[in-house]
């Protein structure tokens, strides 16, 4: 079993490496991820008296920077500047400003908010600003291990047990804490329940006024309870309207809303041409368990002999550790999932640059059967030589193979690899 996260130890970040090169040629680094992911505590790893920290979270600074944000740029010649997505007006002056002065390295920003997925202003660094995402503590982050699973199994390698697994319960516990780090300092699953909810409110009563118009605010706290209950199954916009009194188009609007920030991530249906009876739906999921577990009400002693309901946090709890493996390699990825009108799937498929594929299954149960890889086989069939590896990720301690390519390997190897 793990402790419980200690707070005076500084957790080292795997994306660190990647903010230092990035200052060293790019004009704007801007640390994109949730709130409490610990974006601060690393961007004031960049502070200093030549690249002074501002946070928009202060009202003084905020009020200048929205008022005059030419102004406010003009004085600066580096700068960190925290929750920039609170005055959107800056980042026309930003460009102005390294349009100028194209020294690398002088502006590093937080985003609590996907600013990449706004088109004003994506094209207006585009070229000018790379973007790191960081999101709460992956396990490989906590226990200090590599985190290198996805490279390695790019670069050819077979899943190994390289350490101690974690099974049963203290896998229910891994999973239900999550990865925010000032919930693992509580130490109890009230204390981070309460810090959770707390958090939710915080996001939805101001978060969401900064970077949308929300006629029914109100209804937010309530899609946010309907979309924790669809974890892990395909987006129906319709379904989520109608428990809310809202139309589908404000159902979408509304899911967009939390995607950006970080709340939830929908992954889009693989698509191959030799394959026509695929399901063309995105598939929902959330970014951190802990946060998941307390919108659901789900405890260790309801889980246990309930494994059909820990099924979709497991699934949720591996696309997210997958997703941040993803987020510190030097590959390029893209995440889908693979389900066909007749219900095989694969949760997780992964595409690198080059089209070679792996493919990801979860199971919550300790026993794996052959025909749990009837979707990986579908896909090993379907892309041929580009098929990498197949993998069914359940509650074990051991690799187990199950044909060419195709292995069942226990959790844990998300973060021993």
């Amino acid at each position: 079993m793990i402790g419980a996260y200690r707070p005076k130890t500084l957790v080292q970040r795997k994306v660190r490496p990647l903010v230092e090169t990035a200052l060293g040629d790019t004009r704007v680094v801007l640390i994109a991820g949730p709130r409490q992911a610990g974006k601060t505590t690393l961007a004031r790893q960049f502070s200093g008296p030549e690249r002074p920290y501002i946070t928009l979270d202060d009202a003084g600074a905020l009020n200048a920077a929205r008022t005059d944000p030419i102004g406010f740029v003009r004085g600066l010649s580096r700068a960190v500047i925290d929750e920039v997505q609170r005055a959107p007006e800056l980042m026309l002056a930003i460009k102005e400003s390294v349009d100028r002065d194209d020294t690398p390295g002088r502006f590093l920003l937080t985003g609590s908010a996907n600013l990449a997925t706004v088109p004003a202003i994506a094209d207006s660094l585009a070229g000018r600003m790379a973007v790191i995402p960081l999101l709460p503590f992956a396990q490989s982050e906590i226990r200090d291990t590599p985190g290198r699973l996805l490279d390695r199994l790019f670069e050819g390698e077979e899943p190994t047990v390289e350490a101690s697994g974690v099974l049963a319960d203290d896998l229910l516990e891994t999973v239900l804490r999550g990865g925010y780090p000032e919930a693992l300092r509580r130490a109890t699953p009230g204390r981070r329940t309460a810090w959770l909810e707390d958090y939710i409110t915080l996001i939805l009563d101001r978060d969401v006024r900064d970077i949308a118009n929300i006629d029914q605010l109100d209804r937010m706290p309530r899609l946010l309870d309907v979309l924790a209950e669809h974890a892990g199954q395909l987006v129906n916009h319709s379904s989520f309207g109608t428990a809310l009194g809202l139309s589908s188009v404000t159902a979408q609007k509304y899911v967009a809303i939390l995607e950006r920030l970080f709340l939830i991530r929908t992954l889009p249906p693989w698509s191959n041409n030799r394959l026509s009876r695929l399901i063309k739906t995105p598939k929902l999921h959330f970014l951190d368990t802990g946060l998941l577990a307390s919108l659901r009400e789900d405890e260790v002693e309801s889980l246990r002999p309930n494994r059909t309901r820990f099924g979709p946090l497991l699934e949720t709890f591996v696309v997210s550790e997958l997703i941040k493996l993803a987020s510190w390699s030097d590959r390029r990825m893209s995440f889908s999932h693979y389900r066909t009108k007749d219900q095989d799937e694969v949760d997780v498929v992964i595409e690198d640059r080059r089209g070679r594929i792996v493919g990801i299954e979860v199971k919550a149960s300790a026993t794996v059967r052959a025909d749990d890889f009837r979707g990986l086989r579908q896909l090993r069939e379907a892309v041929g030589d580009r098929f990498v590896r197949g993998l069914v990720l359940h509650d074990h301690d051991r690799v187990t193979p199950f044909g060419e390519k195709l292995q069942a390997a226990p959790l844990s190897v998300l973060w021993t690899m």
